[in-house]
């Protein structure tokens, strides 16, 4: 049995993830921008993305387990380490081999690119939340009486009868 079904998933895996990461750059851009319309709409994509992916990675996953029966290779050994030390074929070698090693690679970089995202959305939402904190009266400043200055006046106000009482 040939591993070119899963060459081929991992191939589209890849280029889902690519399309990601160029989503994620994009909503960046968004991001900065403060742009609510815009960002909803590529959150919408991504969504459908990240859907298609784990739909194309269940069958990728099947794929797997399929071909590790077929060669009588523990299932518990289903990485593609484990896959590169069986393979016979050197050009599918290769290809397996080249896959994996670009779809890690996009994998860092949307990792690191959904980080910027993460930060940029909690100071966005720090900004706002420090704007609606300087808008809105706290409870302090609607009361206008100072409460020690009240007490003092009002024990200088006794009249000698109630101090004597």
């Amino acid at each position: 049995m040939s591993i070119q079904p899963i060459i081929t998933s991992l191939q589209q895996l890849l280029e889902l993830h690519q399309s990601l990461l160029s989503i994620s750059e994009n909503k960046t851009e968004v991001l900065k921008k403060g742009d609510l319309e815009a960002l909803q709409e590529l959150l919408k994509t991504e969504r459908k993305h990240v859907q298609a992916i784990n739909k194309v990675e269940q069958q990728r996953i099947e794929q797997v387990t399929s071909w590790t029966v077929s060669q009588k290779i523990d299932l518990e050994a289903q990485n593609v380490t484990a896959l590169l030390e069986v393979i016979d074929n050197a050009a599918e070698k290769e290809a397996l081999e080249a896959v994996t090693t670009t779809l890690a690679e996009v994998l860092v970089k949307l990792k690191q690119q959904e980080q910027l995202n993460q930060q940029l959305t909690q100071q966005s939402l720090q900004f706002v939340q420090l704007s609606m904190n300087m808008i809105a009266p706290t409870i302090q400043s609607i009361n206008y009486s100072n409460k020690n200055k009240s007490s003092a006046d009002n024990s200088s106000k006794r009249s000698v009868f109630d101090s004597k009482a």
